[in-house]
């Protein structure tokens, strides 16, 4: 239950003023088709935090343990530093297919493509990697995600403009700093110092 609980809760904050709750805001004022942006999100999510957890999970059965706590460590602490550092998404900037595709798809392709390598696909990897426990991880990641962004496709601007974004940033800073604070208790354990 801990692992769905930070999961779900440290990439909801994560996701806050992110570049693809940004292209949530974008796609909606776009296409003005909420269900079909929200359907196209959760897929896409599933899709990009499944291959996140699988790469988690295959790490913590390849490296060795001692090994793994300590990139935990580093996953965790490089991510307190990452997620206060804004993102920014100019609507120039959004991949979306060239090709008619229709609302539901060219949300998936866009946002599987705008979350490669961002702030919670990195943060799922960890998780899974930390809690070897990839289903409810992923549910957990997936879940904060739609918690983050549904809101900014029914709301649009109006929400984006009134979240205190900063706050919310420093907050997931302060959460990704305390686990890996955690981590690093662990690997400190797993060398033999106790603390």
């Amino acid at each position: 239950m801990e692992s769905l609980l930070v999961s779900t809760s440290v990439v909801a904050l994560a996701e806050m003023g992110d570049k693809t709750q940004l292209l949530s805001l974008i796609l909606a004022a776009r296409y003005r088709k909420p269900i079909p942006i929200i359907l196209g999100i959760f897929v896409a999510t599933i899709a990009n935090h499944a291959g996140a957890g699988a790469v988690g999970a295959l790490l913590s059965n390849v490296l060795s343990p001692n090994i793994l706590n300590w990139v935990i460590v580093a996953s965790f602490v490089l991510m307190a530093g990452w997620i206060l550092i804004p993102d920014k998404l100019d609507e120039n900037e959004v991949v979306i297919p060239k090709k008619q595709l229709g609302v539901f798809t060219t949300t998936v392709v866009a946002f599987f493509l705008a979350e490669m390598g961002d702030k919670t696909q990195i943060v799922t990897v960890a998780l899974a990697a930390r809690y070897h426990e990839f289903f409810t991880v992923v549910l957990g990641t997936t879940l904060g995600m739609m918690l983050a962004n549904v809101p900014a496709v029914y709301l649009g601007h109006r929400f984006a403009d009134k979240l205190p974004t900063k706050t919310i940033h420093i907050i997931a800073s302060v959460i990704f700093f305390v686990l890996g604070g955690l981590a690093l208790r662990n690997a400190l354990m797993g060398v033999g110092i106790n603390i």
